[in-house]
């Protein structure tokens, strides 16, 4: 079973990543850790140096390849194994876009929670994955986080 996570720098991508490594997956199962790099076309619009927005484009990558270097890390103690992708991109579509190349037969994915007017501005990375990925989508929610009043606390 060639199962995707995707992981980004949130709490909601850590308890994602803490559910797969809960879980027992069948005998020969890989687990592909995806994770987004956006592109820094923003910086360069408004007239940053080219060699700052080099450097910020670097050190953006060298943090995120750590984050995903922990999480294999922490797949492989849980005996999972395990491979890394770091691809350029919006996250959306670099998820979809992985779950087909790989033929992912699950991605997995955590939740904001977002809703409303937050939800339409920022878009939805888990919404989109669920409604375009090529294979079943799992969204990890950590209801930790509700009060008894179901409000985020």
């Amino acid at each position: 079973m060639k199962i995707l996570i995707a992981l980004d720098a949130s709490p909601q991508s850590q308890y994602a990543l803490r559910f797969v490594c809960r879980m027992r997956w069948p005998a020969g199962s890989r687990v592909i850790v995806v994770s987004a790099l956006p592109t820094l076309v923003g910086a360069a619009a408004v007239g940053a140096e080219l060699s700052g927005v080099d450097a910020l484009a670097e050190a953006q990558r060298r943090d995120v390849e750590e984050r995903v270097s922990a999480a294999e890390a922490a797949l492989r103690e849980s005996g999972i194994a395990t491979e890394a992708r770091v691809e350029a991109g919006d996250p959306r579509e670099v998820l979809v876009s992985v779950a087909e190349e790989v033929h992912a037969d699950l991605v997995v994915v955590g939740s904001h929670g977002r809703k409303g007017l937050a939800k339409l501005m920022l878009g939805s990375v888990s919404s989109h994955v669920v409604t375009h990925a090529p294979c079943s989508v799992l969204v990890a929610k950590d209801t930790s986080v509700l009060d008894p009043k179901g409000g985020k606390s």
